[in-house]
């Protein structure tokens, strides 16, 4: 028996080279949608290790005890674009820290957008 010649064979090969790139295209952008989702994570829990070392510092040394706490606790790549925006109050103590999205893994370069994370606590009273 002979094969009909010019059949569909290799057509699976070609059809998968034509959907290769959007396959790739949106790995690509999920993964940086986990970045971004992380990036929010990250900012969070810095304002909270911030603000809880403020709470304990005076207040004139609040504001530095608060920067070294909440970046303290970033990874390099992460502190990079990291800020602590403020630390303040008087009987409940906020800070608020801004960490810059990067584009596909940190360390890189960032977006524009900056997110920010949030955090307050009472202040600690010592007697």
């Amino acid at each position: 028996m002979r094969r009909p010649t010019g059949g569909d064979r290799g057509q699976v090969s070609i059809e998968f080279l034509g959907m290769a790139p959007l396959i790739v295209l949106t790995l690509v952008l999920m993964w940086q949608c986990v970045l971004v989702g992380y990036a929010f994570t990250l900012a969070g829990n810095a304002a909270d290790e911030g603000v809880r070392a403020g709470t304990a510092a005076p207040r004139g040394e609040r504001f530095g005890v608060c920067e070294q706490a909440a970046l303290g606790h970033l990874s390099g790549a992460w502190r990079g674009g990291a800020r602590v925006e403020r630390c303040d109050g008087t009987g409940y103590v906020t800070a608020d820290v801004a960490l810059k999205v990067p584009v596909l893994f940190p360390g890189s370069i960032d977006f524009p957008v900056t997110v920010h994370g949030h955090a307050g606590a009472v202040e600690e009273v010592k007697r």
